[in-house]
């Protein structure tokens, strides 16, 4: 950590999305006097990924409508953005080495490479043109022209988690005809219980959506004017684009071929620190210690790429910051918010809140033993708020005022007595 630093030094940030803009820009508010260079593979004006599943799918508009800062930002801030993608990074000559033979000297360096979609082993899948994946502003373009040029707009989506629901969402708001494959039994198998994944399913089914659990996709052949998906069992599903939301694979191999230790993406400390002093690591392919549940953890979340962010800044300006934050989450589908505070991984617990006179308003909240893990709200801010306070305060709740709908929603309410 760098408590004083000359204008000749240089921060170098791998990556230039959530968590690498952000600590761009709080380093310099954090008192950083010296050159702050932004690396980034993507040409385009960094931007919100949020919204790609989203309103930028199905809204016309160029990709600076979700631009993270104006470009004006970047230059009164005097944070040089370099196009280009970085082939090593040399520990002992502190060097950022690109691809295309260009170097930069730096005395601190942040990692915020973020991840890429995971490409699963589907035969045929690689040689295919109407595959797509999702993780960048160019492949929505390229979903979009190919929705356009596809009269009769068939689309199978392989994945059943929130990108690929939010997808569902999003093509159906375009009157596509959507099939969405997940191979788990259920949707949302890894994040959530049972009783979201059943909400979400009848919710999708309702606006037109095919679901099919339990298909495992084995191979995707061209036929002439289509794409014929095949699962294991058999099942075949004709498209005209196929979108791939399964996963993602974390971006750790700068770090790993660095020398940096490795274990579920790159392991940093409570001020976001690598192994190296002079390296820290944020965002998605950060794995830090979270305090809350005292374990490790890997979150993809704009929220954690944020708070990460400030924390990293602060600390290489030598103002001494732990990252404690609660991690929370959020996806939209249709007219439904679903809203998430804390993890709920190890709960042998679940609580459902039915809201009175609401449709489509509940809560669930997870316990492990008398410890409240986390809340899952669907179309309901107030216990998503009331479940936050609740897990930053940590006290004992009363599980019956929690399932019992005509109890006021009020924290000082809910606790043990």
């Amino acid at each position: 950590m760098s408590a004083k630093q000359s204008k000749n030094e240089a921060c170098i940030i791998i990556g230039a999305s959530h968590a690498g803009v952000n600590c761009a820009f709080a380093l310099r508010r954090e008192g950083w006097e010296g050159q702050i260079l932004l690396i980034d593979a993507d040409p385009h004006l960094p931007y919100h990924r949020p919204p790609l599943s989203k309103t930028f799918l199905t809204e016309e508009g160029d990709i600076e409508k979700i631009a993270l800062r104006p470009a004006a930002s970047y230059e009164k801030e005097e944070i040089e953005r370099i196009a280009g993608r970085v082939s090593a990074i040399d520990r002992m000559k502190k060097l950022v080495i690109l691809k295309d033979g260009r170097s930069f000297s730096y005395q601190q360096l942040v990692i915020a490479t973020g991840a890429r979609p995971l490409i699963p082993p589907i035969h045929g899948l690689q040689d295919n043109q109407r595959v797509f994946t999702l993780r960048h502003a160019a492949d929505i373009v390229q979903i979009r022209e190919a929705l356009q040029s596809s009269p009769d707009k068939r689309v199978v989506i392989i994945g059943g988690g929130y990108i690929g629901l939010e997808l569902a969402a999003s093509l159906s708001k375009l009157r596509a005809k959507v099939a969405l494959l997940e191979r788990e039994e259920r949707l949302l198998a890894r994040v959530t219980a049972p009783e979201v994944s059943d909400f979400f399913l009848h919710l999708h089914q309702a606006k037109g959506v095919e679901i099919c659990n339990g298909k495992n996709v084995i191979s995707i052949r061209s036929a002439v004017d289509c794409s014929e998906v095949e699962c294991a069992d058999g099942t075949l599903f004709e498209a005209d684009l196929v979108i791939l939301g399964v996963g993602i694979r974390v971006n750790t191999e700068l770090a790993a071929d660095a020398g940096l230790e490795i274990e579920n993406g790159i392991k940093v400390d409570d001020t976001t620190c690598t192994t190296d002093p002079h390296i820290y690591a944020i965002g998605d392919c950060s794995f830090h210690y979270n305090s809350y549940y005292d374990t490790f953890v890997r979150l993809e979340s704009v929220q954690n790429a944020v708070d990460q962010a400030k924390v990293a800044a602060a600390n290489i300006c030598g103002k001494h910051t732990v990252y404690d934050a609660l991690p929370w989450f959020w996806s939209d589908q249709y007219d439904i918010k679903l809203q998430t505070v804390g993890l709920f991984q190890g709960y042998d617990e679940a609580i459902i809140r039915e809201e009175v006179g609401k449709d489509n308003c509940f809560s669930i909240w997870y316990f492990r033993g008398a410890q409240l893990l986390a809340v899952d709200a669907v179309n309901n801010a107030k216990a998503y708020v009331v479940g936050m306070k609740l897990l930053k305060e940590k006290p004992l709740v009363d599980k019956t005022k929690i399932s019992d709908p005509h109890s006021p929603l009020k924290p000082a309410l809910l606790l043990e007595t």
